[in-house]
């Protein structure tokens, strides 16, 4: 017989909502993964250039930054929890998950992603200098997407596995 979830109260709300945000997370950059850097590659260098500073601009809104960077505090405020509660279950699942998005993910992303994008923010989509930097840019930014993905993606299954 199930005796019910071990993490419950707030806590539960806590790692529910860090399932939530880090497989949302996972699942932008799994579709950019997939195909839109994929179909961005297929452009012309000028308009693939110019559509990823297009794309760059517009994850810096709210809507996109508010989950990304909501979700790595709340990943944080999780492993504090986490530190200062020593659960008995889920101890290694929950700061396993929130090192797995805080390093792999928003760690990843500032350390790889950012200075990609800042590099291809200073160039102007029709130029040959331009032309050159983007195969290089396409094929390293999305091996580094694949990592957060992959990165987001299993803190959301180990936040799960918390749960069960």
């Amino acid at each position: 017989m199930i005796d019910g979830p071990y993490i419950d109260g707030p806590y539960f709300v806590l790692t529910v909502l860090g399932v939530l945000g880090t497989g949302l997370v996972a699942g932008v950059f799994c579709g950019f993964s997939v195909f839109v850097m994929r179909g961005l590659a297929h452009l012309p260098p000028a308009q693939g250039v110019a559509a990823m500073q297009a794309i760059n601009v517009a994850a810096l809104k709210p809507p996109f930054m508010l989950l990304f960077v909501g979700s790595a505090v709340l990943c944080a405020v999780l492993a504090v929890v986490t530190f200062v509660l020593w659960p008995d279950e889920g101890r290694v699942e929950l700061l396993l998950g929130s090192a797995l998005y805080l390093f792999g993910c928003f760690g990843v992303t500032v350390a790889a992603n950012v200075p990609r994008n800042e590099a291809l923010a200073r160039l102007e989509a029709g130029t040959p200098e331009a032309a050159a930097y983007w195969p290089g840019y396409v094929s390293e930014w999305s091996t580094w997407n694949h990592v957060r993905g992959i990165a987001s993606a299993a803190a959301a299954l180990s936040y799960l596995l918390a749960l069960s």
